[in-house]
Formats: structure tokens, C-alpha cells, sequence
């Protein structure tokens, strides 16, 4: 029996280009949540996607001789593909050029145009096309030839001014949005980033332009169709339309059982219209909010934003042709806490592999699984129900590990859940060199204790797949086939399936080749320069 529904989104990723390792970041925490509430009991739904309108595509594409809609459709293999590449196992994919997708937004600002939340005026100011962001004179910065420039990417502005725009009442929400940030702490996570929010909503917020007239690659408003939705007003509600919103068809009452979310996975730099520009638009529309937006921190490298324009912008597969799938995600998931700008370097993702991966995980399984075939034919040993339900070391950190591993993932917290995994699997091998098995084998008199020692590795290897699954769900499978334990996909309360002692007596146990073979940085042919 389901728990209910768990539902969560990716930002929707810009068509420019094509997925880095920062995209891939963001997506591969949502799919970890994904695969394990989808284990804990949960009906999920994970919602990604392509953003697809606004000036810099259509500049991109004009630059390229396309028109925007063949550009964008040039672009959805890329993002396709390197989602599967990683195993991402989202359950809709959004593209904001979709009919279905316009349906919602054109629904949407209606029904705000109708409760009178729009209007029409004109705009001076400042417009930067790669932020597709508005600012204030007062908010720029100039560079060394004294241009106005972002102060965000640093590219020149331009100048936005007597064009007729329809306006989002923004301003008229100020209060609102400090007193429900008040209410709700958990809304903005991490810390730092609500604080960042606070300041700026306290400093003055003003009404948002939320057309475009001069060009037409966009939604037409539903009550002006000279003028086509601003890509913000657009793409924060392809959430909606990943969950069903406006469908009257199929998928009729979906949104409602699925609305509000319970996350929002951003980058830090977007986490502004999150939290300021959606919550007000939902405030304004009457429907709830989502739970959290956790704005998490840039991959660095030698000190430097990730950006294709820095040259410093991998490919996934460019390291998952190193390192393979399963340790790619495991790295970005262990070692780079997702709260914060996080520092990444070959060198580190070469030990963190070694350490964790091939002398730990990998060296544990194959050390056991040949004393199973050595000791007792490749069968797991059968133990007295009396002896499994003894108190061992193993058996008493994995009665603790469902509640902190639970709570760590819940909190999207991946460090601390991997390293809760790692802890099991840590003594798990100390366990095997405080027992050596290879001394018990020795006598007959210490038969029955051999055989409860190489249960209790196997069992513990068995727990410690199962929650390595939603991090590396390729490995996990290959585990839980090598133990003859069928498919852990479809694993759908992993409290009960992590209980000590269910691992079935006279299981072949299959030895395979190392899971993972240990890397020699100096023959690792990368530059992260």
C-alpha cells in the first residue's frame, strides 16, 4: 500500500546547451530521491524538462539559421540521452513548447488576469538576455569600457524602455512572502539561502513585466495575444504541467492529489524566482506552495564556476567513460555537499573511488562471496533462527541505519546518507577480520561459527545494497543478482526488505568480476582544465 505521493522537479533546463556536469548534478540528486522514495513507499513523481521560449533561444537559433522550434527539437536528444546515460528516472519531461504546456499557462494567467493581478503599462529599465532577467539602473554594474553590464553574468544590458508590457502585482506580495517565510523555515534551504531571499524582499520588491512584444517566440497571453508570456511567467509552470494541471483527460485529478510538491531542486543563481516570483504567483492563484526550494551550490573547479564560456563545463560522459555511471553519481552524491559550492577535481574523484568504492564496497563483496564459494560451495550458509536473532555488531548498526538514512535523504541531505551507508560497509569488513573466517575454517569444532560469520557478511552486503540502490542503482542490481535475489527495483518498502536475517538460506552466490577495479590516476586520460 502506497504512503502517498511524493513529487519533487529539476529546474527546467535552458536549450542553449547541452547537459554539463552542473544540470547533471542537480538531476542526479532528484533521481536519488526519486529511486528512494519510490523504495520507501512512495507514489513519485519526478518532473524535468526543456525551457524552450524567451529571446536568447530565439537569438541562438537565428545565429544558427534555424528557427526556434528546430533548434529545440535539435536539442531534446541531448538532454534524453544523457538523462538515460545516468539512469535518471524521471516520470515526465516537459517541454515548454508542448501544447499541453501553453494549455497551462495560458489557464494560468487567465485566471490571474481574471482575479485582477495583471495589468498593462510600460517598462524602463534593463533587460540582460542570457539571465532573461529585469533590473534596475541601480542594480548594474560597468565594466572597463564603462557599458552597463549584468551583475550577475557580467554581459552587457540592454536598454528596456516605452515597450507596453502586462504586469504581475509582485509588489503587492511583499509582506505576504516575509510573514509565510516566517511561517514555513523550511521553505529555503539552506539557511544561507533564505537569508539571501529575506534581504532582498525586504529591500523592496517591484511588479514583474511578465509579456514580450517584441517577438513572438513565446505563449501568447490568453487576454492579449500581441504579446507572448516572459520566459519566467512560462517556465515555472511547466511544474504544474508535469503533474497534470489543466488535464481533463487521463491524467484528470492528478494535480490535485500530487499539488503542492515537496521540493524544488535549483541552482543557487535561480533560486530568486523560486522562491520570490513562484510563491507569489501561487499566492495569487490560490494554491498552495511547494514544501521546499533547495537552492544548491555551483561546482567548482581550480576556484571557478562550471560555464561553457570558461571552457570548464564536462560532459557527463566525459567521466562516466572513466569512472562508469554508478561512481560518477556516487562521487557528485558523497563527496560534494549539496548545500554548498562545492570544489571537484580528478584527483579527488580518483581517491573517493578508490577508497570508497574499489578498497571498501567492492573489495567487501569479493572477499566474501569467494569465502562463500570457498567455505560453503557458493551457497549462503544456513544459521539457527536462534543465531540470527543474536545481538552482532553488523545486525545492530543496520536496526539504526533506516532511520538515519531515512531522515538524510528526506532532508536531502546525500553526504550524510552515503556515509551512513559507508559506515555499515566499513564494518562490515573489519567484522570479517575480527571473525577470520579463513581460521574458523580450520576446525569442525568452529564450523557452526564460520557459517555465522560469512551469513552475517553476506546479510549486511545485502542491507548495504539496498541502500546504495538509489545512488548506484547499476551496482546495487548486480549485487542483488550475484546473492540470487531477484530484481531490487522492485523493492517498495525497503524498511521491511533491510530487516536482518531475510537473506533466504541456499542462495547461489556468484563471485563475477570486481565491481570496481582500482584506478591509477596516472593513467586516467582527463583534463578538468
Amino acid at each position: 500500500m502506497s504512503k502517498g505521493t511524493y513529487s519533487f522537479t529539476t529546474p527546467i533546463y535552458y536549450v542553449n546547451a547541452a547537459p554539463h556536469l552542473g544540470t547533471a548534478y542537480t538531476t542526479i540528486a532528484a533521481d536519488t530521491v526519486a529511486r528512494y522514495q519510490r523504495m520507501n513507499g512512495y507514489d513519485v513523481a519526478f518532473v524535468t524538462g526543456m525551457d524552450e521560449h524567451g529571446q536568447k533561444v530565439a537569438d541562438t537559433a537565428a545565429g544558427k539559421g534555424m528557427t526556434p522550434q528546430d533548434w529545440c527539437d535539435s536539442m531534446e536528444p541531448a538532454f534524453r540521452d544523457a538523462w538515460d546515460m545516468l539512469g535518471i528516472t524521471y516520470t515526465d519531461f516537459v517541454r515548454t513548447t508542448e501544447p499541453r504546456h501553453a494549455k497551462s499557462v495560458q489557464k494560468f494567467w487567465q485566471d490571474l488576469y481574471d482575479k485582477g493581478w495583471c495589468y498593462k503599462g510600460s517598462y524602463e529599465g534593463w533587460y540582460c538576455v542570457h539571465e532573461e532577467t529585469y533590473y534596475a539602473e541601480s542594480d548594474l554594474e560597468k565594466n572597463e569600457d564603462g557599458v552597463f553590464v549584468c551583475p550577475d553574468c557580467k554581459r552587457p544590458v540592454q536598454k528596456a524602455g516605452g515597450e507596453e508590457n502586462w504586469f504581475f502585482k509582485l509588489s503587492e506580495f511583499q509582506d505576504k512572502l516575509l510573514a509565510f517565510y516566517e511561517e514555513n523555515p523550511d521553505f529555503i534551504r539552506p539557511e544561507t539561502r533564505k537569508n539571501e531571499i529575506v534581504s532582498f524582499v525586504k529591500s523592496g520588491l517591484k511588479d514583474l513585466s511578465i509579456s514580450r512584444s517584441t517577438f513572438d517566440w513565446g505563449v501568447p497571453l490568453p487576454f492579449d495575444e500581441g504579446h507572448v508570456a516572459y520566459v519566467w511567467a512560462d517556465a515555472l509552470l511547466a511544474y504544474l504541467t508535469g503533474i497534470g494541471y489543466g488535464d481533463e483527460g487521463e491524467r484528470a485529478g492528478e494535480f490535485d492529489r500530487r499539488w503542492p510538491m515537496q521540493y524544488h531542486f535549483v541552482g543557487k543563481d535561480i533560486t530568486r524566482f523560486h522562491c520570490v516570483i513562484w510563491p507569489a504567483m501561487l499566492m495569487a492563484a490560490g494554491l498552495p506552495i511547494t514544501h521546499t526550494v533547495f537552492g544548491h551550490g555551483f561546482l567548482l573547479t581550480k576556484g571557478e564556476k562550471m560555464s561553457k564560456s570558461k571552457g570548464n563545463a564536462l560532459k557527463p560522459a566525459d567521466l562516466c567513460r572513466v569512472f562508469g555511471v554508478d561512481a560518477y553519481r556516487y562521487y557528485f552524491m558523497s563527496d560534494v555537499q549539496f548545500g554548498a559550492d562545492g570544489s571537484i577535481s580528478l584527483e579527488r574523484m580518483v581517491q573517493v573511488y578508490n577508497a570508497d568504492l574499489a578498497n571498501t564496497w567492492g573489495n567487501l563483496c569479493s572477499r566474501v562471496f569467494n569465502m562463500t564459494k570457498k567455505y560453503f560451495d557458493s551457497q549462503v550458509p544456513e544459521v539457527p533462527a536462534e543465531v540470527l536473532a543474536k545481538e552482532n555488531p553488523l545486525h545492530a548498526i543496520s536496526n539504526e541505519l533506516y532511520k538515519e538514512y531515512d531522515a538524510a535523504l528526506g532532508a536531502a541531505d546525500f553526504t550524510r546518507a552515503a556515509a551512513a551507508v559507508q559506515k555499515l560497509a566499513s564494518r562490515v569488513n573489519l567484522y570479517v577480520e575480527e571473525s577470520a573466517p579463513w581460521n574458523l575454517a580450520k576446525s569442525e569444532e568452529t564450523a557452526a561459527e564460520l557459517a555465522e560469520v560469512i551469513y552475517n557478511a553476506l546479510e549486511a552486503i545485502r542491507i548495504v545494497a539496498l541502500y546504495m540502490a538509489p545512488l548506484m542503482p547499476n551496482t546495487s542490481a548486480e549485487v542483488f543478482r550475484r546473492l540470487s535475489l531477484g530484481d531490487i527495483a522492485a523493492v517498495t518498502d525497503i524498511e521491511a526488505a533491510t530487516a536482518w536475517g531475510r537473506l533466504p538460506a541456499g542462495n547461489h552466490v556468484e563471485i563475477g568480476d570486481p565491481l570496481f577495479p582500482r584506478l591509477n590516476m596516472d593513467a586516467v586520460d582527463l583534463s578538468m582544465e
